[in-house]
């Protein structure tokens, strides 16, 4: 990896990608430290000492966020509402003829999907920023903080739409962004700044984890800590990398006097095809209980059981549910993702086949065996990753603040192999050594 960014920094046009990709995580880091108007800064500091670190229901969107959401900055709602909506899109590409039929369109078709992406980032982004302003000045934001209900002074609607809209400027920005990223920089522009939201909040995290700790001042905890991460981190490099290549062999043909096919190629299943997709499904979906019970201030017995058993995150149940639905949306999203027939069509079309399989329904019945055999250890493996952190919370005594949680580990690994493989191509075409070893 650092060969990779050494080499691509000797290239002239390279490094004026690499640099001008440094600069807008430079502007986008600033701008996650720059507070929302009408918000009481002096407050938020006051309940983020007190809470420690600790985001409660909220950390997800705070880890996507860089930490900018607790501090009500005009960043607050990162690069979150454009991940819902790009989700969202891509579940009701199956759903709408009309989508799945610009989605086959090639270029021109993406081109307005993600017209709509952004459309949709807009409206989530109002509606995530007025629920933030509304948790905020109930004092939900930082439960159990004195001030809680003091970070936004004023009850004026004027500055109510002045935070929404300046949180939602700043998610067009950050969108914005993301495409110069992709553009003009190195490209991934959105998955960029998704790792350096979640990469920022890491030495803190691990400082924390030393303070906190008993042991040798904490060294101990520190080192062990950091001796986990790493171990996580080459198991994720190790599935995510891992494969089941499908053979698929074409057949010659003769077009005038030309010979066309021949050739021998392979279909790439990867054993976690759903990526982190699942992980925030389930985590989204375990929020809403929790989010339900807090704001609605029941003290009925639904609303109990579910602050007893939805809250915590080493609860028995909590666990158990958080495993099956990461089992349960990782062969969902395959299912909508990889279309088994569609593959088998297109193979048939261009005279592709299977060795050993017939071309048509056999072979989409092939391809769908097969998807649902290695799914099932992405599926588990997704599972166990995330439960890191409650595993963290028993052997460290601490949930919120373990940095190598299953989520973060799994989008850092992810973005950092495809960063680094598209560095790696674009060296290739300016570069041939490669193919000359």
């Amino acid at each position: 990896m650092l060969t990779a960014f050494a080499r691509a920094f000797k290239t002239p046009d390279l490094r004026k990608k690499l640099l001008f990709t440094l600069g807008i995580i430079v502007l986008y880091r600033i701008g996650a430290h720059i507070p929302v108007p009408g918000v009481s800064y002096a407050n938020v500091e006051t309940c983020m000492k007190q809470a420690g670190g600790n985001s409660g229901l909220f950390a997800l969107v705070n880890m996507f966020s860089g930490g900018a959401l607790l501090q009500i900055t005009i960043f607050a709602l990162g690069i979150m509402p454009y991940i819902t909506a790009s989700i969202i899109l891509q579940l009701l590409t199956v759903v709408i003829p009309r989508l799945e039929a610009l989605k086959k369109e090639g270029q021109t078709g993406q081109a307005k999907i993600t017209q709509y992406t952004r459309y949709l980032t807009v409206a989530l982004a109002i509606l995530q920023g007025t629920g933030l302003v509304a948790t905020a000045r109930s004092g939900a934001l930082f439960k159990g903080c004195p001030v809680a209900s003091e970070i936004v002074p004023s009850n004026s609607i004027f500055t109510t739409i002045t935070m929404v809209i300046t949180m939602t400027a700043g998610t067009a920005m950050v969108m914005w962004l993301g495409e110069l990223v992709t553009d003009r920089g190195i490209g991934n522009g959105m998955s960029i700044l998704m790792f350096i939201s979640i990469a920022a909040g890491f030495p803190g995290a691990l400082w924390q984890i030393k303070v906190q700790g008993k042991l040798a001042d904490g060294w101990i905890e520190f080192f062990a800590v950091i001796v986990v991460g790493l171990a996580m981190v080459a198991l994720v490099v190790f599935v995510e990398q891992a494969q089941r290549r499908i053979p698929v062999q074409y057949a010659k043909r003769m077009i005038g006097r030309r010979s066309y096919g021949g050739t021998s190629t392979y279909i790439p299943l990867k054993v976690n095809q759903a990526g982190v997709i699942p992980v925030i499904f389930a985590s989204s979906l375990l929020y809403i209980p929790a989010l339900v019970a807090q704001f609605s201030g029941s003290t009925a017995g639904w609303a109990e059981w579910i602050s007893t058993n939805f809250t915590k995150g080493n609860h028995p149940v909590y666990i158990v549910t958080y495993f099956l639905l990461i089992v349960f949306f990782a062969f969902f999203y395959v299912a909508i993702s990889f279309n088994p027939e569609e593959v088998a069509d297109n193979m048939k079309k261009y005279g592709g086949f299977i060795p050993g399989i017939r071309a048509g329904r056999p072979t989409a019945e092939y391809l769908s065996y097969v998807l649902n055999r290695i799914t099932w250890p992405g599926s588990l493996y997704l599972g166990l990753i995330a439960l890191v952190p409650t595993v963290a919370l028993v052997l460290f005594n601490t949930q919120q603040n373990f940095p190598f949680g299953g989520t973060s580990i799994l989008i850092i690994v992810g973005v950092g192999l495809e960063t680094v493989k598209q560095i790696e191509s674009q060296l290739q075409q300016r570069n041939y050594e490669g193919f000359l070893r």
